[in-house]
C-alpha cells in the first residue's frame, strides 16, 4: 500500500509540475496588452537665436511644424504655449511656443527631427523631454 502511495505522489507531482511549466510559458508568451514606452515632449520657440525676434508668424510656425512632423511620423500633437525666461543681462523675454508631444518613435529619430527644427526655426535648442509612459491604441 505504502509503494503504492509512493508511486500515486510521485505521478501527481510530475504532473503537477508539468502543468505548472505549461501555464509559465503560456504567461510569458502572452503580449502585454498595453505597452510601456517613451513619450517624448519637444518645447520649440520660435524667437531667432541671434535676434530675438519670432522667425515666422505664430500661425506659420505651427503650419511649417505640422508639414514637417506629418512628413517624418505620418502624424502629430503639438500645442501652443508661451514661454519667458530672465537673459543673463536681466532682460526678461517672451517667446511663443509649440510642444510637440511624439510617442512610438526612437530618441534617434528626435535627434533629428530637432536637428531640422533647429535649423528651420533658427534655434540654438529644442527642449526634449522623455516621460515613461503606458501606451494603449484603443479602439472598439
Amino acid at each position: 500500500m505504502k509503494k503504492v502511495l509512493n508511486v500515486v505522489v510521485t505521478v501527481l507531482s510530475i504532473v503537477a509540475l508539468c502543468l505548472s511549466a505549461f501555464c509559465f510559458t503560456k504567461v510569458i508568451r502572452m503580449p502585454d496588452p498595453v505597452k510601456k514606452d517613451l513619450q517624448y515632449v519637444l518645447y520649440l520657440g520660435t524667437n531667432d537665436k541671434d535676434t530675438d525676434e519670432p522667425v515666422l508668424p505664430p500661425d506659420e510656425a505651427k503650419e511649417q511644424l505640422k508639414k514637417i512632423l506629418i512628413q517624418r511620423f505620418g502624424g502629430y500633437t503639438i500645442t501652443d504655449a508661451n514661454g519667458g525666461w530672465i537673459g543673463n543681462d536681466g532682460t526678461e523675454y517672451q517667446e511663443y511656443t509649440l510642444v510637440i508631444y511624439l510617442s512610438d518613435t526612437s530618441l534617434e529619430e528626435v535627434h533629428s527631427l530637432c536637428d531640422e527644427l533647429i535649423d528651420v526655426y533658427d534655434q540654438n535648442t529644442v527642449l526634449i523631454q522623455a516621460n515613461e509612459t503606458t501606451t494603449e491604441f484603443y479602439s472598439k
